[in-house]
Formats: structure tokens, sequence, C-alpha cells
């Protein structure tokens, strides 16, 4: 038994945790300053019957102090009439003494009520003290509920920044920061290893030509070689022609070399 007993104690525990985890305080606050101002209303429609009754009671007071004067009056007539000679000495009693039992049931009833109007005003102003202590205790709760809500709302934002921060810091920026780097500098070295690759390959020709500089081409040596040739072509026909010519001015002349050269650039061309 006892150890059902502690598992139903754990239970209830863990719902009443769960619970608490579950409500919102603030809303649970305004909840109960909601109730708060019901008491409140409550408290004053009572406070206004109790100055009602209070009200009606003093009044009834005076009336029946005012009855009583006016019994106690009324007698002090009579008897004056009856020594007046207006009125039977014996009726003047008999009402005179009517008159003052009626100022004695007057007075009582104004001593009753006087004690009516004394506690119902006490009454009056302990209701009116605990309205303006719970009307202070609202305002002065709802400033704080109010100062709370602000600072629950501040906490929260800075909650949020904080764990997104925290988020940042830990995970993704400086992850993705240290990746893009290392993507970088992997592609910088693939980058460096193809330059070596490309500069290892280069032929002997062209380490010699890049040496050189422009103009040093297989073109270029070639147009010069051949412009060397068509010198010394062309020279060597001005002889030929000469000598030809002064042999045999009849005989048809050879083709030479740099018309050779010259019908085969326009064929190139």
């Amino acid at each position: 038994m006892s150890f059902f007993k502690r598992i139903f104690g754990w239970m209830s525990a863990e719902t009443n945790a769960a619970l608490d985890s579950l409500e919102d305080p603030i809303k649970m606050t305004d909840q109960g300053i909601r109730e708060l101002k019901g008491d409140l209303d409550k408290s004053l429609q009572g406070l206004a019957q109790v100055k009602a009754i209070s009200i009606r009671t003093r009044k009834e007071y005076e009336q029946h102090k005012q009855a009583a004067a006016d019994w106690e009056r009324k007698a002090v007539l009579l008897l004056q009439k009856a020594s007046a000679g207006q009125l039977d000495t014996a009726e003047a009693d008999r009402l005179a003494t009517e008159a003052l039992n009626k100022k004695e049931q007057a007075v009582a009833a104004a001593q009753t009520h006087e004690k009516m109007v004394t506690q119902n005003e006490a009454q009056v102003t302990k209701m009116e003290q605990n309205v303006q202590r719970l009307k202070s205790q609202i305002s002065q709760w709802e400033n704080e509920a109010k100062t709370l809500k602000a600072r629950a709302k501040v906490s929260e934002a800075s909650s949020k920044i904080n764990k997104q921060l925290a988020s940042i810091d830990s995970t993704s920026t400086v992850a993705m920061l240290e990746r893009m780097k290392n993507k970088v500098e992997e592609q910088e070295a693939l980058a460096e290893s193809y330059g070596d690759i490309a500069d290892a390959s280069v032929s002997v020709d062209e380490e010699i030509n890049k040496a050189i500089g422009p103009g040093s081409g297989t073109s270029s040596l070639a147009l010069e070689q051949l412009k060397e040739k068509m010198r010394l072509g062309a020279g060597e026909a001005s002889s030929n022609t000469t000598e030809n010519t002064s042999a045999d001015p009849a005989a048809p002349q050879e083709e030479s070399e740099l018309d050779k050269l010259k019908n085969q650039l326009k064929n190139n061309q």
C-alpha cells in the first residue's frame, strides 16, 4: 500500500507541475484583477445599501425626536388651557398624560434609532475604508501587472534574440563561414595546381619563343627566311639576266627563283 501511495503522490505532483507549466501567469493575473473588480462592484453595492439604511434610520431618528418634542409641547398647551379655564382640568390632565405617554414612546423610539444610526454609520465608515483600500490595491496591482507585462515582453524579446545569437554562434553562421572558407581555399589550391600542370606541359619551343619575346614565332621566322630568299633570288636573277643578255639575246630565258616564289605567293593568296 505504501508503494501505491508513493506512486499516487508522484503522479499528483507531476500533474500539478504540468498544469502549472500550462498556465499563463499574465492571463491568471488579469483574471484575478477582473475578479477583484467584480468584488469591488459588489462591495460598492453593499455600501450603497448600508448607506441607504443609515440615511433612513437617521431620518426616522429625527422624526421620533421631533415627535417627542411635539408631544411634550402639546401636553404643555393642554395644561395651559386648563390653567386658563379654557379646558376642564381633569380632561386636560388626562390628555396631557396621554401626550406625555406618546412623548415617552417617541423618546424610546428615537433612542433606539439613535443606536441604529450610530451602528450603521460605523459600518458605513468601515465599508468605505475597505472599499478605498480595495480600490487602491486594485490600482496598485494593475500598475504592477502593466509593469510585469512590459518586462515580460522585453524579457521574451531578449530571450529570442539571445537564443538566435546563441544558435548563430554555435551552429549556423560560423559553421557556414568555415565551410565557405574551406571551399574557397580548396578552389584556390585547385587553381594553383592546374596552373602548375599547365606550366609543366609547355614545350621547349614555346619556352624559347616566350623567352625571345613577340615576333619570335615560326610564322615570323619563316617570313624573314622567305624575304631573305627573295632578296638572294633577286640578286641571282639579275646577274643571270645580264649574262644571258650578253651571251645570247635571242635565247629564251628560264624562270628565275624569285619568279617562282612570287608565283607561289600569288597561288597561296
